[in-house]
């Protein structure tokens, strides 16, 4: 077998493994949002006091919203239920996040980079940009039929042309 045959058949192979990447990701950040959201909602207090010592504007309020926003959108991903609009809440949770409570951390591009913040936010970045993949409720709602030409793209040009006699 050639070098080429085999660089074939794997990548072949890891095309049809493609599904994997999106679901892992998005169970790894659905699951940690949903146990946070989760977390934030019985511990409003908590949340409320450190929002206030952050300066955050109507901490009682942005606890609550932050919370159900973790809670509901990771559920959301989890599932790959609306995806692409559950993603951005959470992006600006993560913004906000990165300018309030990481701010006096950063001192550099390394040092925003290395937060979970960042690493989350690029996730989510990736999956408004890509979608839930094959593994996922949007993609059994979202089917996409095929378009005229897509079909005809399939049938046999000797048909077409019969068909055209």
């Amino acid at each position: 077998m050639t070098l080429e045959a085999v660089r074939s058949r794997t990548l072949a192979a890891l095309d049809r493994l493609s599904w994997v990447g999106p679901l892992a990701l998005r169970l790894s950040l659905g699951a940690v949002f949903l146990g946070t959201g989760w977390g934030k909602l019985h511990n409003l207090g908590q949340v409320t006091s450190f929002f206030t010592e952050l300066g955050v504007p109507f901490p009682g309020f942005n606890a609550t919203l932050v919370a159900g926003v973790e809670l509901v959108c990771g559920t959301l991903i989890l599932l790959g239920a609306l995806t692409r609009f559950a993603v951005l809440p959470l992006m600006a949770v993560m913004a906000v996040a990165i300018l309030t409570a990481k701010r006096p951390e950063i001192d550099g591009i390394r040092s925003l980079l290395a937060f979970d913040e960042t690493t989350y936010l690029a996730g989510f970045l990736w999956l408004f940009v890509a979608g839930a993949g094959k593994a996922s409720i949007d993609a059994l709602i979202f089917r996409r039929k095929p378009s005229a030409a897509s079909v005809r793209s399939r049938i046999d040009p000797n048909e077409m042309a019969a068909e055209h006699r």
